[in-house]
């Protein structure tokens, strides 16, 4: 029968993908028809929101000035020559009387402006009311002449992140969605985009074998003993608490495991190895005791058996001997195990030591924070103990869960007799079905359900019955796509009749409004609204969207969003290098990323404009974060929020952060390039080109023996590197912003000088302004670019929510969430609703092509009938 499943979901999956397939186009982009298509067929029509201010000039003023500022470099004539800024863009062409016609070509010419970095340093810039004007003409046209651009997302798979909450939200039953599904594409910034998240063979059997396995776990069915092996991390250090693990306890390891079946396991500890030519554990002092925990529960306190270094000890008032008080003996012959039992599910389980002893001691010699760089012994330094890994081995003894969470959450009627089953498992399978589906279910969805219930009853039980069916559910087209369908109602026809715009279903808008915000499907809440019609009310709608935002789940903004959006996620698993920076372990590059997550979900919790980011003058630090800033009197690995006083103005907003500064450097060294790209990119939302082919690194540091020789410092380096032509244009820009912060060292610690000569110094802006330090670089980005900011913050939700990059027809609805945002001082909260109450959001835009959803929508049953 798992065979049969195997075949039919297969084929149900790969029909749904061959109907939407061609919905969404590569890199994100949505299939639709070409701008010149689109100008012809659609009636101009400006989006809500849109400017309809009066330009500062007229389009003959804006002709002159073009001319005057910008065509030397763009022309027709330059580009015959191969002049490289003539080849990318010509503007003596342009006419300025009809800006639709030239739209894609002066969306550029806007950004550039609205970044301020057009003309380029060196050339003649207009005054700064000129420059203003010239920039709100062209937004202001281009905004008038805009046409409604509302292509639909096509074929929109869950990602790996919402595959797992639409797991737990199913069966109360949390996954870890990498042992079953492969890592999601990433384009436009974002791991959402319907055009990355293709479909494959090999794709369709790991969905069909999670499917098996999440089902058979949710059910509780005995399994087989397996061995887990959790390891920690490489640039680990425990000579202080970790977070998560009982008070009063130092170092160790917690994770989180899902434990199978209700039954016996047994958990291994193993030390960290001193060095790799005998099999003693890293650490020396003796008599060390460690806890082993499930859930926060002591299962049992070990004597700490990891083979030292020293003679017996005296633990605890006695002579013990050696292998027993942690020193010298065969780690293979002094296991440290505990056998125990639990239930199915995920458990949380830590190994810990007692904090007895103060650590780091009082050594006169003072160790790097990063221990386990010396792992071999070392006189005048004394180390502590650390776990290496967890080995966890079982079930033994299975037997059937009956009480779990997932088994509450799936046989929501248990039959009295056989003659009841039937009409149980309905209604189990139509309950289940109506949240994984994210919709209300009828009797045609559910009635090939039935069928799998009923082969799996046959070879089984009524729980094997309902493991069947569970396990069609998951392996579902409507569960792993969100799948839209073209209402049957009235639509709205344009002139030409060939382009038909039409509002999505209520239930549809429900989808969207959670996936966006949460991450997840729809609550019942929000379920029972849409299955009113009533979600499309904009002040029903408004009422759900602060609701949500209100909602603990909401964080999926913070960790998704925000960490894509600001590469927060790039400090998983970064480590620079220990010989570099030997006081840059694990627990700091966590705290570094969870000091910006805090950040973001105040500014949504308070609904606080969007530019405090680059100006808050509070931030959430623990004592490692606290230590690494030089910020006295934290104590502990929880975090709190701290105001950040004049002492501590550096580190206001993002530029400061820790997170920011160090993931935008190289592992060996800072990058006065990356960084200026990040704020390039991420606040002013220009991104510079690739580099020509060809660049040659940086020469490595010469060596000296004598230690005399007086190295350069990073700036004196990029300058004397930056000679060829085509690369000096783009390094005037991002380089000065870099080295504007080059007083923070490549893990974000302060700094006054680099390899003895002095940072800080006074640089010069792509727009003119002179700026020195990172305290002055702020000011004149919140001074001259928030606005921009706002706009590249409205650009990046809009992908984020619409599950697609924004192209040039796009612009006009940035700009237009962008001033609905300020007119309530950018909120967090004003700009979710713009983008939610905007009609890409709530619309799709349909071609003349034949109608797929209905097609899609019956593939599954008559497959599963078979």
């Amino acid at each position: 029968m798992k065979k049969n499943l195997l075949v039919v979901s297969c084929l149900a999956i790969i029909s749904v993908a061959l109907v939407y397939g061609q919905a969404a186009a590569p890199q994100g982009k949505a299939a639709a028809a070409s701008p010149a298509q689109l100008k012809a067929q659609v009636v101009p029509q400006a989006p809500k929101g849109a400017s309809t201010a009066q330009p500062g000039h007229t389009a003959a003023e804006e002709r002159a000035l073009v001319d005057k500022y910008c065509v030397v470099c763009h022309n027709t004539k330059a580009k015959a020559t191969g002049l490289d800024s003539s080849l990318r863009l010509t503007l003596d062409d342009v006419d300025f009387t009809n800006v639709s016609a030239h739209a894609q070509k002066l969306e550029k010419v806007a950004r550039k402006l609205r970044a301020g970095m057009m003309p380029p340093v060196g050339m003649p810039r207009p005054d700064k009311d000129t420059y203003h004007g010239m920039l709100t003409f062209l937004q202001t046209e281009l905004d008038k002449s805009a046409v409604p651009y509302m292509p639909p997302p096509g074929l929109h798979r869950l990602n790996r992140t919402e595959y797992q909450n639409a797991i737990h939200d199913l069966l109360n039953l949390d996954i870890d969605p990498g042992k079953y599904l492969p890592s999601d594409d990433s384009t436009s910034g974002f791991d959402n985009i319907a055009g990355a998240l293709g479909i494959s063979s090999t794709l369709v059997e790991a969905y069909v074998s999670a499917a098996e396995k999440i089902s058979r776990l949710a059910i509780g069915e005995p399994e087989g003993p397996t061995l887990a092996v959790y390891r920690t991390p490489e640039n680990t250090s425990q000579n202080y608490h970790i977070e998560g693990l009982p008070f009063g306890t130092r170092g160790g390891l917690l994770v989180k495991h899902p434990f199978p079946s209700d039954g016996e396991y047994t958990v291994s500890i193993t030390p960290i190895f001193g060095d790799n030519m005998t099999p003693t554990g890293f650490g020396s002092v003796p008599c060390e005791r460690l806890e082993v925990s499930l859930d926060g529960e002591r299962l049992e306190l070990l004597d700490w058996k990891g083979g030292g270094r020293q003679d017996a000890a005296v633990c605890r008032g006695e002579k013990t001997a050696a292998v027993n008080s942690g020193q010298s003996g065969s780690i293979s012959a002094a296991k440290m195990q505990v056998r125990f039992k639990t239930t199915a599910g995920l458990h949380s389980l830590g190994a810990t030591f007692l904090e007895t002893n103060f650590a780091p001691v009082l050594d006169l010699d003072k160790q790097f924070i990063r221990t386990t760089l010396q792992t071999g012994p070392t006189p005048g330094y004394t180390f502590f103990p650390h776990v290496g890994t967890i080995r966890i081995e079982g079930p033994f003894n299975a037997v059937r869960s009956e009480a779990t969470p997932s088994r509450k959450a799936i046989f929501v009627c248990k039959p009295a007799s056989s003659g009841d089953e039937g009409a149980c498992a309905r209604r189990i399978i139509t309950n289940l079905a109506t949240t994984a589906f994210r919709r209300p279910v009828a009797a045609a969805d559910v009635d090939p359900l039935m069928e799998f219930y009923q082969a799996g009853r046959k070879d089984g039980d009524f729980n094997s019955g309902v493991e069947m069916a569970l396990a069609r559910i998951l392996a579902s087209p409507k569960f792993i796509y969100r799948i839209e369908e073209e209402p049957a109602g009235p639509t709205v026809r344009t002139v030409a009749d060939k382009v038909t715009s039409y509002r999505i279903k209520d239930i549809d808008l429900a989808s969207r409004l959670s996936y966006f915000l949460w991450s997840r499907g729809p609550d019942q809440e929000l379920m029972k609204i849409a299955a009113a019609g009533r979600l499309k009310d904009p002040v029903v709608l408004e009422q759900q969207v602060k609701r949500m935002l209100k909602d603990p789940r909401a964080e999926a903004m913070t960790i998704n969003f925000a960490g894509q959006w600001l590469n927060l996620r790039g400090l998983q698993g970064y480590s620079p290098l220990p010989g570099v920076y030997p006081d840059f372990d694990e627990p700091l590059g966590y705290a570094m990323r969870r000091e910006v997550e805090l950040l973001f979900d105040s500014i949504i919790r308070e609904d606080r404009p969007i530019t405090d980011l680059l100006t808050a003058d509070y931030t959430f630090v623990n004592e490692r974060l606290a230590k690494h800033y030089g910020i006295p009197n934290v104590y502990g690995s929880q975090f709190r929020r701290i105001t950040l006083g004049q002492d501590m103005d550096v580190r206001k907003g993002l530029l400061g952060k820790a997170a920011i500064l160090t993931t935008t450097a190289k592992p060996e060294r800072t990058s006065p390039v990356t960084r200026g790209k990040w704020v390039m990119t991420n606040i002013l939302g220009m991104s510079p080109p690739d580099p020509p082919p060809n660049v040659p690194p940086l020469p490595p540091q010469e060596n000296d023996s004598t230690g005399n020789a007086k190295l350069p410092s990073m700036r004196q380096t990029m300058l004397k590197h930056r000679v060829r032509a085509d690369c000096v244009q783009c390094h005037s820009m991002m380089d000065p912003i870099g080295f504007s912060l080059e007083q923070f060292d490549g893990i974000a610690q302060w700094r006054s000088d680099d390899n003895g000569n002095p940072v800080g110094e006074e640089v010069t802006t792509f727009d003119g302004t002179k700026v020195t330090g990172p305290v002055q670089l702020r000011n004149w980005l919140v001074a001259n670019y928030s606005s921009a900011f706002v706009e590249v913050a409205s650009e990046k939700m809009l992908i984020y929510a619409l599950g697609r990059g924004m192209e040039y027809q796009d612009m006009p609805l940035v700009r237009a969430v962008a001033r609905q945002a300020n007119r309530s001082n950018n909120r967090f909260s004003a700009l979710v609703l713009a983008v939610v109450k905007s009609d890409p959001f709530q619309k799709n835009m349909k071609l003349d092509e034949p109608t797929a959803p209905k097609q899609a929508a019956a593939a599954p049953k008559q497959t599963a009938s078979r």
